[in-house]
C-alpha cells in the first residue's frame, strides 16, 4: 500500500511537473557553458591579445573609462590574474532599470571593447531558468516548489526501483539495449536515473535554497550562518558636503589589498558613490577550491585602512558549505568533469520526461484494455456450479491479468467454474481452499515479483512448511530471455508452491515476451488436464512461410532533394501467383549484404567463396552464406568453421504501398546511410540488388493499422516514406466501384519541387473528388519551419467535425517528431480524455517507426 501511494505521487507529479522541470535541465545546460560559448562568439572581447607589458591598476582603469564614459558611474569593476584576460565592468543602471550594463575593458589600455554577442540571449535563458520569465516573487517560489517536486520525483524513484539484490551493480546500473516495448522504457527510465540521482538530488536542493526564503534561512541556521545585511548605501557616519565630493580614489586601496593577497586569482572591487566611503573586494586566492571560496575586504579608499578582512580558509564549516552552494548546482566544485556531468544530467531531463508519459500512456491504455475485458468476462454465461478453478496472475503491466481474463473466459465457456484473483489478495491460507489453480505470473526487471505480488510472494516464504498437499497447480510463467533471471518469479513461485507440499499438473511453462509456440503449449497442458482455456486471441498470427520474388522496378522518387534518396520499388512473385492482403499490411524483407563487403571478407581471410558449406541445414556457397548472415567480429579462418559461426539477418520491415489489383507489391524505400555505408536493408534494395533479382520476402498482417468498414471517413497523416502506408490505403478506397470519397490526406516533407510524392496520383485523385481535403507542409519552403502537425493544428475545428462523424486516424512515418507531434496537437485539440477516447474505440490507428 506504501508503495502504491509513492507510485501514484510520483507519476503525478511527473505528469504535472514534468514538462516544465524538462525545459529548466535543457536550459540550465545552455547556461553550464555560458562564459565558453560567448567567449568564443566574441574573439578579442573577453580576451585579448597577450602584451609584453604591465596591466592598467585600477585606479588607472578608472580614469581611462570616466575619460570616456564620464556620465556613467562605474559600480563593479573585476580583475582577473589570467594573462589577457579582459576587466569587467558594471556601470551604475540608469532610473527605474534593474541592473546596469556589463562590459569588458581592455586590461592594458582601458579601452572599452564592443558588448559580447550572445549576453541577450544568455540573460533571457537565465530568466526563464530561475523564474521561469515570470515577476521574481512569485518565479521564485514556482522554481522551489518545481526544485521540491524533482527531489519527490528522484528519492520516490530510487524507492520505487529498489532492486531485491540491492548490493548487485547489474540490477542498479547496467543499460540494456536488447530489451524491447515497455521493458526497455522502463529501463532506460530507472537506470539512467540512478545514474543521475545525486546531480539531481543537488540540483533541487540547490534551487530550493535559492528560490525559497524559509529553506535558505533554515539551511543558514543548520549550518550555522545568518544572512550578513549587504552595505548600505552612506553607511555609516553621516557624511559633509565636502566628503560627499571627494573623488574615489583606489591607489592606496588596491596597494593594502596586494599587500595582503599578492597571488589573488581574481578581484572584484564594489566601489561606493562616494570616495570617502569604504570599497568591498571580493577575491579568490589561487588556492581556492571553487569559484564561490572568495574571502572578503573592506578598504578605506583615503588612506588604505584595511577595516575588515575575512578569509574564506577562516570561514566555518558550515560557512563553507553555504559558499560551495553554487558551485554544487553547477557542477564546478568538482572542476570541469564536473560541469560536464551536471550539464549531460540537465539535458536527460527530457529523457525522464518521455520516457515516463509513453510507461503511463501505455499504463492507461492497456488498463483500459482489461476493463473491456473484464466486462466481456462478466457478460458471459452465469458461473457453473461445481467446485471452482482457481485463476491467479501477478502483473506488473496487464499483460499477466490479459492472459489471466482470457483464461478465465474460456475456462467458463467449456463448462467449468472459476474464480479469478490477483496475488495482491492471496495468501498461502486462502490457496488451501482451491483443489486446482492456475497462475500467470510475470517477472519484474532481474527476477523479481511484480509489486503487486511482492506480499505474496513474502508470504508464502514464511508459509514454507505448511500443508498444501491436496493442491494441483499450473503456473504459466511471462518473462523476458534479454534478462539474467528469465522467468525468475515464476519459478520463486513454483519453488514455494513445492515448498508447500502442492503438486504440479505438468513442469512450469516459460514464456518469451508473448511467444505463440509457449502461450499455445499452456493450451495444449490445459486441454491434457480437462481444461480447455483458449488463448489463441492473444497469439501473434502465424508468420507466413517465406517467398522468393522478383525486383521488377525502382525509381527514384526525389532527386535533388535535401533529404535522403527515397525509392518507389515493386516487387512480384517469381511463380507468378499474386497473394491478397489488405491496406495497411506489412512486408518483411530478408536483407542481404553489398557483394563488395562480402568479397573484401573473403579476400582478408584468403576462403574461396564458392567453396560449398553446410549452413542452416542446407548446402550452399560460403559467399551465399555470407551474403545473408550477421558478419562475425572474429570470423573463423576455415570455410565450414566460419558458416557454423554464422546468424542469419534480422529481417527488416516496410508498408506496402500498393493493393493486389496494382498488380505488385510497392514499397517507398529511403536510404539510410551509416559510417560504414548503406543501411543493410534499404542499401540492398535500392542500390546493390540489381532489377530481376531474387527477394526473399513475406505479407505480413497488420492488424492496428487495418482498413475501416466501407463508409466510414478516414484521415491519413503521414510524412516520408511513412506515405507508403498511407498510399495502400488510400488506393484501397478509390478502386473501381469501392470508392469511399470522404478522404483526407495531411503529408508534409522538405521542398515541394523535390519531395511533393506521388504529387499527380494525389492532385488527380483530390480533382475528381476521391480526396475530400489534401494538406501539404513543406518544411524548408519557406523562413519558418511548418510541420505535417502544424497543418493538423491549424485545422482543428474541421478535425473535430471529422471526428465527430465518426472518422479513423491514421498515422504512418517517423515516431520522434511526426507522430509525436501529432499526439501533442490531438492532446491539445481534444484534451487527455478525448484522445483517450479514440485509444479505446480504436480510431486512432499507428504504424510509425
Amino acid at each position: 500500500m506504501f508503495k502504491k501511494i509513492w507510485f501514484q505521487l510520483h507519476w503525478f507529479i511527473g505528469i504535472t511537473a514534468g514538462t516544465l522541470l524538462m525545459t529548466i535541465g535543457v536550459t540550465g545546460a545552455i547556461l553550464a557553458f555560458r562564459e565558453e560559448i560567448m567567449d568564443a562568439l566574441s574573439p578579442g572581447v573577453m580576451h585579448v591579445q597577450v602584451r609584453q607589458q604591465a596591466t592598467l591598476t585600477p585606479q588607472q582603469l578608472l580614469d581611462k573609462l570616466r575619460a570616456v564614459e564620464p556620465a556613467r558611474r562605474v559600480t563593479t569593476l573585476t580583475l582577473t590574474a589570467e594573462p589577457g584576460a579582459s576587466a569587467r565592468v558594471v556601470f551604475a543602471p540608469p532610473p527605474g532599470v534593474r541592473r546596469g550594463e556589463a562590459r569588458y575593458a581592455d586590461p592594458y589600455t582601458g579601452a572599452l571593447l564592443p558588448p559580447v554577442t550572445g549576453a541577450e540571449f544568455f540573460e533571457f535563458i537565465e530568466r526563464f531558468h530561475r523564474w521561469l520569465l515570470l515577476p521574481t516573487e512569485i518565479g521564485k517560489i514556482v522554481l522551489g516548489t518545481l526544485a521540491l517536486a524533482l527531489l519527490v520525483l528522484a528519492l520516490s524513484g530510487l524507492y520505487l526501483r529498489w532492486p531485491r539484490r540491492p548490493l548487485s551493480l547489474r540490477a542498479w546500473l547496467r543499460l540494456d539495449f536488447q530489451l524491447q516495448g515497455r521493458s526497455f522504457l522502463w529501463n532506460l527510465h530507472s537506470v539512467i536515473g540512478t545514474w543521475s540521482l545525486v546531480m539531481y538530488v543537488l540540483f533541487s536542493i540547490t534551487g530550493a535554497y535559492w528560490a525559497l526564503d524559509w529553506f535558505k534561512d533554515g539551511v543558514n541556521t543548520l549550518a550555522g550562518e545568518s544572512r550578513r545585511p549587504a552595505m548600505q548605501r552612506g553607511e555609516g557616519k553621516k557624511k559633509t558636503a565636502a566628503e560627499d565630493a571627494t573623488a574615489l580614489e583606489l591607489t592606496q586601496a588596491w596597494n593594502s589589498f596586494l599587500a595582503k593577497a599578492p597571488d589573488y586569482r581574481s578581484a572584484q572591487l564594489r566601489l561606493p558613490e562616494q570616495g570617502s566611503q569604504p570599497v568591498q573586494i571580493f577575491f579568490l586566492d589561487h588556492a581556492a577550491p571553487h569559484e564561490r571560496a572568495r574571502s572578503r575586504m573592506v578598504v578605506l579608499p583615503q588612506s588604505g585602512e584595511i577595516r575588515q578582512l575575512e578569509r574564506y580558509e577562516d570561514k566555518s564549516d558550515g560557512g563553507k558549505l553555504i559558499a560551495a552552494i553554487y558551485p554544487l548546482h553547477m557542477g564546478t566544485y568538482f572542476g570541469l568533469p564536473g560541469r560536464i556531468i551536471m550539464a549531460i544530467a540537465s539535458l536527460m531531463m527530457p529523457l525522464f520526461g518521455i520516457t515516463g508519459w509513453m510507461l503511463y500512456l501505455d499504463r492507461r491504455r492497456k488498463k483500459a484494455a482489461l476493463r473491456a475485458e473484464r466486462a466481456s468476462l462478466d457478460g458471459t454465461s452465469p458461473a457453473p456450479e461445481g467446485e471452482p478453478v482457481l485463476v491467479a496472475y501477478a502483473s506488473q503491466t496487464g499483460q499477466a491479468e490479459r492472459i489471466a481474463l482470457h483464461t478465465a473466459a474460456g475456462l467458463r465457456r467449456s463448462g467449468i467454474a472459476v474464480q479469478l484473483q490477483s496475488l495482491a489478495q492471496s495468501t498461502p491460507e486462502s490457496l488451501r481452499h482451491h483443489r486446482r489453480i492456475l497462475f500467470i505470473a510475470s517477472t519484474f526487471g532481474e527476477g523479481d515479483a511484480p509489486d503487486s505480488a511482492r506480499g505474496f510472494e513474502k508470504r508464502l516464504r514464511q508459509a514454507a512448511g505448511q500443508s498444501l498437499a491436496h493442491v494441483q497447480y499450473a503456473i504459466l510463467a511471462l518473462g523476458d530471455r534479454h534478462y539474467a533471471q528469465f522467468c525468475g518469479f515464476g519459478h520463486t513461485l513454483d519453488h514455494g508452491l513445492r515448498q508447500c507440499g502442492a503438486k504440479p499438473l505438468f513442469p512450469l511453462v516459460e514464456v518469451d515476451r508473448m511467444a505463440g509456440v509457449a502461450l499455445r503449449k499452456w493450451e495444449t497442458e490445459l486441454a491434457a488436464h480437462g481444461l480447455q482455456a483458449s488463448v489463441s486471441e492473444l497469439l501473434p498470427t502465424t508468420a507466413p512461410a517465406w517467398q522468393q520474388w522478383k525486383l521488377t522496378r525502382r525509381v527514384l522518387m526525389n532527386p535533388g532533394s535535401q533529404g535522403a534518396p527515397l525509392y518507389h520499388v515493386e516487387m512480384q512473385p517469381q511463380d507468378g501467383s499474386l497473394p491478397d492482403w489488405q491496406a495497411g499490411a506489412l512486408v518483411e524483407i530478408q536483407p542481404r549484404h553489398a557483394p563488395d563487403r562480402i568479397a573484401l571478407l573473403l579476400q582478408r581471410l584468403q576462403l574461396d567463396g564458392s567453396a560449398l558449406v553446410r549452413h542452416q541445414g542446407q548446402q550452399t556457397t560460403l559467399a551465399e552464406a555470407l551474403a545473408g548472415s550477421v558478419l562475425p567480429p572474429h570470423p573463423a579462418r576455415e570455410a565450414q568453421a566460419l558458416a557454423d559461426q554464422l546468424q542469419p539477418l534480422a529481417a527488416r520491415s516496410y508498408s506496402v504501398a500498393s493493393v493486389p489489383q496494382d498488380g505488385a507489391v510497392h514499397l517507398l524505400v529511403r536510404q539510410v546511410q551509416h559510417e560504414d555505408g548503406l543501411g543493410l536493408a534499404s542499401g540492398w534494395l535500392t542500390e546493390f540488388a540489381p532489377i530481376d533479382t531474387a527477394i526473399e520476402l513475406r505479407l505480413v498482417e497488420n492488424a492496428g493499422f487495418a482498413p475501416v468498414a466501407a463508409g466510414t471517413p478516414a484521415i491519413f497523416i503521414g510524412n516520408g516514406s511513412g506515405l507508403a502506408g498511407l498510399r495502400g490505403h488510400l488506393r484501397a478506397r478509390i478502386q473501381p466501384g469501392e470508392t469511399q470519397s470522404r478522404n483526407w490526406l495531411l503529408f508534409g516533407e522538405r521542398n515541394e519541387r523535390y519531395d511533393f510524392l506521388y504529387a499527380d496520383e494525389w492532385l488527380d485523385w483530390l480533382e475528381h473528388g476521391h480526396l475530400a481535403r489534401l494538406d501539404l507542409a513543406f518544411s524548408r519552403d519557406q523562413n519558418e519551419r511548418l510541420y505535417v502537425q502544424d497543418r493538423l493544428r491549424e485545422a482543428g475545428p474541421e478535425l473535430r467535425q471529422w471526428l465527430d462523424q465518426g472518422a479513423v486516424l491514421y498515422v504512418c512515418g517517423s515516431l520522434e517528431g511526426m507522430a509525436a507531434g501529432v499526439d501533442a496537437v490531438l492532446t491539445d485539440l481534444l484534451g487527455e480524455a478525448g484522445l483517450h477516447a479514440l485509444i479505446e474505440q480504436n480510431r486512432y490507428r499507428r504504424d510509425v517507426y
